[in-house]
């Protein structure tokens, strides 16, 4: 028995999110469909962290075990002729299983730290070319004054104010390591890298930044929400569409081949 890591890339457009559901239209169902095509066998699936639907994976990490004895090129391109367009496998890596040892390689419990792009488009008039693929404002933002109250949450915290009511995290508390905020035309994009993210902590954050953005709350009110702990003080839950699940941080010893496609501008050259 040996455990299978894959890189996966998605489209969330079309799809109710990461995990499965009783619609069958989830990406974890896809994956499970096309891995049991492959192997001829049910397959289920860990992943490192569940997205939303409507939110896109650049590189969604996920393994399971089995028996099967094939290349990586093998359990790439065979399991890719069984996804739709929207989903592909980008990297397999075969991990030896230890039954005996609590040191084996987890999707979820053996990740570092996550990171994640929010892709916003600012313009007065919307862009078909953008829908599903960027969120929108139509309001000039200052990105200064975003930049600003950004860094009020940098450090470990207590984020229950970006936190939605039905999170199942043990703890509100994570470190935001770093929060990004990029210019280039008319697109701006927010890269947050964390310990973990709470459930629409990304997409609560933004659209608090975005409040800022707009000049309707000065840069220090991020902090005043931040310590107040109460989802209530915070902005509304901003659209799904411009949120790309982007890297999962692990450590070195495990080998795996992760891609570089966080990077701007190249990132930007997918879209």
């Amino acid at each position: 028995m040996k455990r299978l890591v894959l890189g996966v890339q998605y489209d969330g457009s079309g799809w109710q999110g990461w995990q499965t559901q009783p619609s069958g239209n989830t990406v974890q169902d896809a994956l499970e469909r096309a891995l049991f095509e492959f192997c001829g066998k049910d397959v289920k699936v860990v992943c490192a962290g569940r997205t939303d639907a409507g939110v896109h994976g650049i590189e969604q990490v996920v393994h399971f075990d089995t028996d099967l004895d094939r290349a990586a090129y093998s359990w790439i391109n065979g399991v890719n002729a069984f996804l739709p367009n929207s989903v592909a496998i980008q990297w397999a890596k075969e991990l030896l299983l230890d039954q005996a040892s609590e040191d084996n390689f987890h999707a979820r419990f053996s990740a570092r730290a996550r990171t994640y792009h929010y892709v916003l488009y600012n313009s007065k008039i919307r862009s078909p070319m953008w829908s599903g693929r960027a969120g929108w404002v139509f309001r000039p933002l200052n990105v200064d004054l975003m930049r600003e109250a950004a860094e009020k949450l940098l450090g470990e915290h207590d984020f229950s104010a970006f936190r939605a009511s039905g999170c199942q995290a043990k703890t509100p508390i994570k470190h935001m390591y770093e929060i990004n905020i990029r210019q280039q035309g008319e697109l701006i994009v927010f890269t947050l890298r964390a310990s973990a993210f709470l459930h629409h902590m990304v997409r609560n954050i933004v659209g608090s930044l975005l409040f800022v953005g707009t000049e309707r709350r000065p840069p220090d009110w991020m902090a005043q929400v931040l310590e107040s702990r109460d989802r209530s003080i915070a902005a509304p839950t901003f659209m799904p569409d411009g949120l790309y699940l982007a890297k999962i941080d692990y450590e070195e010893k495990w080998g795996l081949p992760q891609s570089d496609l966080i990077e701007l501008p190249g990132f930007l050259s997918l879209l």
